[in-house]
């Protein structure tokens, strides 16, 4: 049976339709973005599975509560973003709307283990890539069902799916889109798109291939402001900058085939990976267009750069609620979310900056009968998790929690209650919701 559901969260209302005749999908009918509008249907069934009746009291109390000795402090902005509750979303409904059919997803719905092996319970098949970012699609046939996840795919993945004649549910993240205009909007022009974000990223990989829209089209992608200072090193000549081979070497992997900086470079247009530190994006693009007077001249430097806001509002909340929480820093801080989350990693960042900082990826980082945690401690993506104990302080303290835009308030729910636990306290609340330790 494709809805393989374990008995842990197999619902005894969940509902799945039946194809009628009204309901069937027609060949024309392959493409869909704005889901089946079955939301308020599997709404209840979402909640169930994914909120937390602790942390909506807390957010209640105007985020913040005392438990025992410990006063807890949630970040205002925190969790699941619009993005993401639509991607979790559309995927339920794909599942209700094609009971008979294959659903398959190409990567991850989000950077999230629990959201993730939900979807592989309810059946969902995940298409992994290989080493190289590409994605094997030769197992598909046009009776299957393919999710596209919240970061987007390729235009070549896209093209390839279209091509098989499979059902394509898109659920692109509407701020992921609004930087892939912006960037082929740059190639149209004949603008180079400087990219800020990860090379292996889903979404950077699917940003940066809107340049193919056009036959010219380049783009280069920056990891930090440390790459970004080599491009603008290169632009405004200075000395002690790469030669046109050490940076055709350098940046190979991170740039369009056939990328040469010196011609290149001349006109290029700022864009980033939606989840990227927003401050350090726009940093960057400050630094580009310094690069560009130096070159060209103030007056002329407007001609060769360009820079829109493409920055995702909900990543841009999540890091304010967190600078303004820091006006006056916890003693502890706990960012919850999956290692692999950009946005989660730049949230941890932010805090190792003011107070001390343990990044886990779920609940079952801290252990109940030690009382030692396992958390990232550094935003670098092969940092290995350590293990820590004697992580809370003794006495009263404040805890600050926080959690990325892929983790559901039900898994900082937990979390939460992992540390009242290791602290004696069981909070009425702990028996409410889909709570558990």
């Amino acid at each position: 049976m494709r809805l393989g559901f374990l008995p842990l969260y197999q619902p005894d209302n969940f509902p799945v339709e039946q194809p009628t005749a009204s309901n069937a999908v027609t060949i024309e009918q392959t493409y869909f973005r704005k889901g089946f509008g079955l939301k308020k249907e599997l709404r209840p069934l979402i909640d169930a599975e994914y909120q937390s009746a602790l942390v909506e009291h807390i957010r209640a109390r105007g985020y913040t509560d005392d438990f025992g000795d410990v006063t807890v402090r949630l970040a205002e902005e925190f969790g699941f973003c619009y993005g993401v509750d639509r991607a979790v979303d559309y995927a339920y409904e794909t599942v209700h709307k094609f009971p008979d059919k294959q659903i398959h997803l190409v990567g991850e719905i989000i950077h999230n283990p629990h959201v993730n092996q939900r979807m592989i319970d309810m059946g969902i098949l995940f298409i992994y890539p290989d080493t190289t970012g590409t994605f094997e699609f030769s197992q598909l046939t046009e009776q299957d069902v393919v999710i596209l996840p919240a970061f987007g795919v390729t235009i070549h993945d896209f093209e390839a799916l279209k091509e098989i004649g499979c059902i394509l549910v898109d659920t692109t993240c509407g701020s992921v889109l609004h930087v892939w205009k912006r960037v082929e909007s740059y190639a149209r022009d004949g603008f180079t798109a400087v990219i800020h974000g990860k090379y292996t990223h889903e979404e950077s990989r699917a940003t940066a291939s809107q340049v193919n829209k056009y036959p010219n089209g380049k783009y280069i992608i920056v990891r930090d402001m440390e790459e970004g200072l080599l491009v603008c090193d290169y632009i405004a000549k200075r000395s002690g900058c790469m030669t046109r081979q050490e940076f055709i070497t350098h940046f190979e992997s991170k740039s369009s085939p056939g990328f040469d900086p010196a011609i290149d470079l001349e006109f290029t247009g700022v864009a980033n990976q939606t989840t990227m530190l927003a401050n350090e994006s726009m940093a960057i693009g400050i630094k580009l267009h310094e690069a560009m007077v130096e070159r060209f001249g103030s007056p002329e430097a407007s001609n060769h750069y360009r820079s829109f806001g493409t920055i995702c509002s909900a990543t841009q909340e999540r890091q304010d609620a967190i600078e303004a929480m820091m006006e006056r820093a916890p003693d502890v801080m706990l960012v919850i979310g999956g290692y692999n989350s950009s946005n989660t990693n730049h949230l941890a960042h932010l805090c190792r900056q003011h107070t001390r900082t343990y990044h886990v990826a779920d609940a079952n980082c801290i252990d109940l009968d030690t009382g030692f945690i396992r958390h990232k401690p550094e935003l670098d993506p092969d940092t290995q998790e350590v293990l820590e104990g004697d992580w809370l302080p003794e006495g009263p303290f404040e805890l600050g929690i926080t959690a990325g835009a892929s983790t559901p308030n039900n898994k900082i729910g937990e979390a939460l209650l992992r540390v009242l636990s290791i602290r004696g306290i069981q909070p009425e609340l702990a028996t409410s919701g889909n709570q558990s330790t």
